[in-house]
């Protein structure tokens, strides 16, 4: 996932140290790999896909659905002939 690379959390956990009080940033790179530390757990417990998966599964739904569409119009098709015979 491309979020969950290395350079993404990197900046992340970067940003963050940098966004806590004067009085803490002493503490500047321990924050930052605890921060990512987080991140990386907290990510990682997260049920995600990545985007060439999710792409993939919505490439298959969208054929899915044409194919129940053709089926549904066969359906009242056939329907209908047997109705009128």
């Amino acid at each position: 996932m491309s979020f969950m690379s290395s350079t993404g959390l990197d900046d992340l956990s970067r940003r963050l140290a940098e966004a806590v009080p004067e009085s803490l940033r002493g503490m500047g790179r321990d924050l930052e790999a605890n921060f990512k530390a987080v991140l990386q757990a907290q990510l990682a417990k997260l049920d995600l896909v990545s985007r060439n998966e999710f792409d993939v599964q919505a490439a298959l739904l969208k054929r899915t659905q044409a194919a129940l569409v053709a089926m549904e119009l066969r359906l009242k098709d056939l329907e209908t002939k047997i109705g009128a015979a």
